[in-house]
């Protein structure tokens, strides 16, 4: 059985049409809640969070429908980052965690995204049984074993104190001036509160959400004006965070970007040194630069890759007992400290390196020089299989066969979005480029 709804982060799609509509959340409620209400005899509840998106409204209230009518409590944290409902899932005693964020996705997406009662997300085995009950319908309880929803005030404090408590104890950041992006999103109180508190002067970006601009030219995929805003400060450093605040990127005092890929660099370097790099090894997906992999061969750390999704780096993290990983994209995964991707806390262990050191953001964000890599998306409709006609498969062996030696060629379908991704590397940025307009060409005319 494949999934359906189920992509490489739960269920994504566009507000109000198939399958993130109102219906559809009921439904997907139901369902999860009978399927972690196994033990009818005690008591079953299911922490809810979300970001800041306009639809966020309408899907808290369709997933507690769903849930409560299957006898499951409901206890609503209202916007707070998604490592913030791993982190309180567990710490609560509940049966299940939900986020509701489309992520970095524009305001008119949304998402679903599950944790088990560990803080981690679901398998794909898990989210089939899911899918194989919301097809097959659930039948609620009867009256008297309706569940209740209650509203958790507390929720972003008890988050925050959390992240607190992974800043080595004793540092402070007096004296650093930090620009922090919060992309309109779900961090945009708890982020600035959590540097203020241990000593730093911030200068906030995007922490006016109105249910509309979440992500809309600010946060982790667009860092321009927090770039600018660094420079224009005279800061230090500057922290951006996607709109459910699980990735990070990186602006130094002269306002270049770095990406997941040198944040995960600096630290491997720096755990293997200090001993505590479970496995000797870092978990990254395909995605990531081969001068990350270079880099760390050369101080004899190993790299694991993965699929691309965060929750299969977290997999093959535990399943190997590693405790570092993470995505290019940003999503900096610390299972010493929470269960899934959190940007704040990355970008206060780098802050600590900072205090530490003495150096300035600079010295410690480019640790390696990048292999020429080139990424480009091309749209396509529901219903088109593009990857499967014979003019791309040609084009695409045809790419592979013009890098053989020289580079690698990555083509993917995303797990969130209606693209095909098409992905190169190669020391040559002319053979770099053909390759990689060759196949988009190709996918452009089958769409």
């Amino acid at each position: 059985m494949t999934r359906k709804l189920f992509g490489t982060d739960g269920v994504r799609g566009t507000a109000n049409t198939h399958p993130m509509t109102a219906e559809m959340a009921l439904r997907i409620g139901a369902a999860v809640g009978r399927y972690f209400r196994q033990d009818k005899s005690v008591a079953h509840r299911v922490v809810i969070g979300k970001d800041t998106r306009l639809s966020g409204y309408m899907f808290e209230n369709a997933l507690t429908a769903g849930l409560t009518s299957t006898g499951m409590n409901v206890l609503l944290l209202g916007p707070v980052p998604t490592p913030a409902v791993g982190l309180l899932t567990p710490s609560m005693r509940a049966d299940l965690g939900v986020m509701i964020s489309a992520s970095h996705n524009p305001a008119v997406d949304n998402g679903i995204k599950f944790f088990g009662p560990d803080g981690f997300k679901l398998s794909d085995e898990a989210e089939m049984e899911i899918e194989a009950l919301i097809e097959k319908g659930v039948e609620p309880v009867q009256a008297r074993n309706i569940g209740r929803a209650k509203r958790i005030d507390d929720g972003r404090f008890r988050y925050i104190e959390r992240v607190k408590s992974t800043f080595p104890f004793g540092m402070r950041l007096d004296g650093i001036k930090v620009v922090v992006d919060c992309a309109n999103g779900a961090a945009y109180r708890a982020a600035p509160e959590v540097l203020w508190e241990l000593g730093a002067e911030v200068i906030p970006v995007g922490v006016s959400p109105d249910g509309s601009n979440i992500n809309l030219d600010c946060g982790s995929t667009k860092p321009r004006i927090a770039a600018e805003t660094v420079v224009s400060h005279g800061a230090d450093l500057g922290i951006c965070l996607d709109g459910d605040a699980d990735r990070v990127i990186l602006i130094d005092e002269t306002g270049t970007v770095a990406d997941g890929d040198q944040i995960m660099a600096l630290l491997a370097a720096r755990w293997a040194e200090e001993g505590r790099l479970k496995g000797n090894a870092l978990v990254a997906t395909v995605m990531s630069n081969l001068g990350l992999e270079r880099y760390l061969q050369g101080r004899g750390v190993s790299l694991e890759r993965t699929a691309v999704g965060d929750r299969y780096v977290v997999e093959r993290m535990r399943a190997g007992g590693f405790n570092l990983g993470g995505e290019q994209s940003g999503h900096i995964v610390m299972t010493d400290y929470a269960t899934t991707g959190d940007g704040l806390m990355a970008g206060l262990q780098f802050l600590a390196e900072m205090v530490r050191t003495g150096h300035r953001a600079s010295d410690l964000v480019h640790s390696f020089e990048k292999v020429p890599q080139l990424l480009k998306n091309v749209r396509y409709e529901a219903g088109q299989v593009p990857l499967e006609l014979a003019p791309v498969k040609a084009a695409i062996a045809e790419a592979e066969a013009r890098l053989d030696g020289l580079g690698r060629l990555l083509i993917r379908k995303s797990g969130t979005e209606p693209l095909i991704r098409v992905m190169a590397e190669c020391e040559d940025e002319t053979i770099l480029h053909e390759a990689v307009d060759h196949v988009v060409a190709a996918v452009q005319e089958s769409v």
